[in-house]
């Protein structure tokens, strides 16, 4: 089996290759996380053995609504970290690497209270701009 980190690695992969509307294939997701197309067929197996994509007949990858959800969580956290690590400061590359390190291993409360105090801040400085 692949740890929880690398099912989320290769699920976020998955979503965002599918969001460009092309069928993502085991040699895209190679392609995309730069690992070897061996290493991806072992994930590609596990991942589907636990219900988290589909894989048609001729290689096509498909995420499962599991597979979205976890891919989207991880997305969500990943967007929020690295433009929240823009805005302190941090150049893009380097907020974008961060944020992938620390998306997989904030806690789900952590996380939620992050969220909330960067929407609180949104709102306090739109109505200042408003008022």
């Amino acid at each position: 089996m692949i740890s929880p980190k690398s099912t989320e690695h290769y699920l976020e992969a998955i979503f965002l290759l599918s969001r460009s509307g092309v069928s993502v294939r085991s040699v895209d997701v190679a392609k995309e996380l730069q690992y070897s197309k061996a290493s991806v067929s072992v994930a590609i197996k596990n991942l589907r053995t636990c219900g988290h994509i589909m894989v048609s007949n001729d290689g096509h990858i498909t995420l499962t609504e599991s597979g979205v959800a976890i891919a989207q969580k991880i997305y969500d956290r990943h967007m929020l970290m690295a433009d929240w690590l823009v805005y302190l400061g941090v150049d893009r590359e380097t907020a974008v690497n961060d944020a992938c390190k620390i998306e997989h291993d904030i806690s789900d409360e952590s996380f939620v209270a992050m969220q909330k105090h960067i929407e609180e801040w949104k709102h306090t400085l739109i109505n200042r701009r408003a008022g």
